[in-house]
């Protein structure tokens, strides 16, 4: 059974750092897309970072120098990381992991996600 959880979720306040994990198994992830995204309260879901499947990571403008994705592998999971500093108000949203798989697929849309994690910054 494939699983996605996150963890690492809290409330902070502006300025502050926090450090979300997600354990992936059940699966080797072998050229998966390790991405999180994230629910600000009331909008869509939107992009924040991914490690693609040729180990390149992207990230959206507004965590482009705050964020940090890692990617660790063990022999059965795989933990994928987001260090968030310098955190913003904005940055409230339920941060989700997912995993896009590769690109013989033919599409790229998340094959699997986690539950998600709360993360709320107050001023």
């Amino acid at each position: 059974q494939v699983q996605l959880v996150e963890s690492g979720g809290g409330q902070v306040q502006d300025g502050d750092s926090l450090r979300l994990s997600c354990v992936a198994s059940g699966r080797t992830f072998s050229g998966y897309a390790m991405t999180w995204y994230r629910q600000p309260p009331g909008k869509a879901r939107e992009f924040v970072a991914t490690l693609s499947w040729s180990g390149s990571i992207f990230y959206t403008d507004s965590a482009k120098g705050r964020f940090t994705l890692s990617r660790d592998n063990t022999k059965n999971t795989v933990t994928l990381y987001l260090q968030m500093n310098s955190l913003k108000p904005e940055d409230t949203a339920v941060y989700y992991c997912a995993a896009i798989p590769p690109p013989t697929a033919g599409h790229s849309d998340p094959e699997y996600w986690g539950q998600g994690t709360q993360v709320t910054v107050t001023s």
